[in-house]
């Protein structure tokens, strides 16, 4: 392939020829406003030969050395060091490209390492050579997905990957959907659509013309559920929050009692949402009774299965959404427990009525002509609450066609499977003590250091454990040797939580989380 300033003369001369009664060499300057108008004012050359540059270091800092075990996970360094360091300030002339390949160093240097083995402080880890490989295409082609016209094979990637998803879901009738920025985006998504199910008028009245409406969901729900409920001007007092369970799961029983509540209150109930994976414990909610209530109260039923949706490709592990199939909606993230890289958000509905576009359409007639030479009904940008959307299924839909079905099986039950040797050593070691048995690779557990074993369990010693895991925290990052969250729940103190996810990981590394945790905390 020619490089790419020889196209670009290529492409001039042949331009030129084709043209006779140009006058031969320089034309003279157009000027507009003051402004040379004669040729692209990018210097292919200097492009070209940033490109070239820049690439090897994206690959060998961004890539191999962030992945392999024995770099860091992290350079930690306090804010305002990092402002130093990174000399943040934009000023009137640009730098020299040495200086900009050194500030992409840089910015690589400081910046968590995800895709590391020993990155295990968030829902997504490690890092996928097809998915990557996909960012690479979609990055540079740049486009936008709201017209058949401008993103053919990123709208019809798009288009596969859900329809294989809700297969997978087990919507029989088949269903329609679209990727969001976010499963929080997702969310919105499903409490606007319900909402529209129920009272359709609301899009053109607003929320004037609206009964109160009430929203039900567990404590153990992701925050998104309130913030779409603010949001949406449902208002966060009409989200009716459900107890859950010891495990995390929402009570059944205790959900249709408030279900019942907000009846007799002379409210509307229109909607709940149920969680498949919840973001401490790793729970799901019991779908097929919160289906049966839904069913005996007409309520729309929302499964937020951003986190725990990996499981449905696994035959062995699937049996934890049970249900699911009975969902009238449906987010899941394939950037999670699937490492399609962030990120990768599907929100789904079972219907064929066009709902996501009779809920959102603005028929925008600079985009959305319906006299187009081609089949409109693959313009389906309109479904979306955006208007410039990103092609975040291609990535998936690039390595589910590298690794197959099976290989996205591998990997969720490689995950869990670890999960369970994590948390027998957890049992067999001093000092550790599992909060609960993981159900899915959310494995939480407490360390408590030796001055600590001795005592008997009270206030006074789930104070001292409460203090434990921040130390710990703090040392682990300034060393750079592994990251992992905590958090307190409840009324239980503070307590790691170990999320598993990439194939990457081993055991040597699960081994070396539990001897580098009481490393860095045995003084304490």
């Amino acid at each position: 392939m020619a490089p790419m300033n020889e196209r670009h003369m290529n492409d001039t001369s042949s331009k030129a020829s084709a043209s006779p009664a140009e006058p031969k060499g320089k034309r003279p300057p157009v000027l507009v406003d003051g402004v040379t108008l004669n040729g692209p004012t990018l210097d292919i050359r200097e492009a070209e030969s940033f490109l070239r540059d820049a690439m090897p270091i994206i690959m060998e800092e961004a890539v191999w050395k962030a992945t392999d075990v024995k770099e860091k996970v992290c350079e930690w360094r306090s804010p305002e060091q990092l402002k130093d360091l990174l000399d943040l300030e934009l000023r009137e002339g640009g730098e020299a490209h040495p200086q900009i390949l050194q500030r992409c160093r840089d910015a690589i240097r400081y910046s968590v390492k995800t895709g590391h083995p020993r990155f295990f402080n968030q829902l997504y880890a490690g890092m996928d050579p097809y998915s990557l490989v996909g960012r690479f295409i979609t990055e540079a082609i740049n486009p936008s997905l709201y017209t058949y016209e401008v993103a053919p094979v990123f709208l019809l990637t798009e288009e596969a990957v859900l329809q294989k998803m809700i297969e997978i879901i087990g919507w029989q009738e088949g269903g329609d959907g679209i990727f969001s920025p976010g499963g929080s985006v997702s969310n919105m998504y499903a409490v606007n659509v319900a909402r529209y199910h129920h009272c359709p008028d609301v899009k053109v009245l607003g929320l004037s013309a609206l009964p109160r409406l009430v929203m039900f969901t567990s404590q153990e729900c992701h925050y998104s559920v309130a913030k779409a409920a603010a949001f949406l001007g449902i208002g966060t007092n009409n989200v009716y929050v459900i107890p859950s369970d010891k495990r995390g799961k929402m009570i059944p029983a205790e959900f249709e009692k408030q279900v019942q509540r907000a009846k007799d209150e002379g409210a509307l109930p229109f909607m709940v949402n149920a969680t498949a994976g919840t973001t401490v414990l790793g729970a799901f909610d019991p779908l097929e009774e919160i289906a049966d209530i839904c069913e005996r109260h007409n309520l729309w039923m929302h499964v937020d299965a951003c986190w725990g949706g990996g499981a449905l490709m696994s035959k062995k592990h699937r049996y934890l959404l049970q249900g699911i199939h009975r969902a009238n909606s449906v987010a899941w993230n394939p950037h999670k427990m699937l490492m399609a890289g962030l990120q990768c958000c599907a929100f789904m509905v079972r219907d064929k009525t066009n709902l996501l576009q009779r809920c959102h359409s603005a028929q925008a007639s600079y985009l959305f002509q319906q006299d187009k030479f081609y089949d409109v009904s693959y313009d389906t940008g309109d479904k979306s609450i955006q208007c410039s959307r990103k092609p975040d299924a291609f990535k998936f839909w690039l390595m589910w066609k590298a690794i197959g079905t099976k290989g996205l099986e591998e990997r969720v039950e490689r995950a869990l499977a670890m999960a369970r040797y994590l948390a027998e050593e957890i049992k067999k070691r001093d000092g550790f003590r599992l909060v609960m048995e993981p159900e899915y690779t959310n494995v939480c557990f407490w360390y408590i250091p030796p001055s600590l074993r001795d005592m008997a369990d009270g206030p006074e010693f789930w104070r001292n454990v409460h203090a434990v895991a921040p130390v710990v925290k703090e040392r682990m990052m300034k060393k750079g040797s592994m990251m992992v969250g905590y958090q307190p729940h409840g009324d239980k103190a503070n307590f790691f939580r170990q999320i598993i996810i990439s194939p990457q990981v081993s055991r040597e590394d699960m081994d070396f989380l539990l001897d580098q945790i009481h490393s860095l905390g045995m003084d304490l």
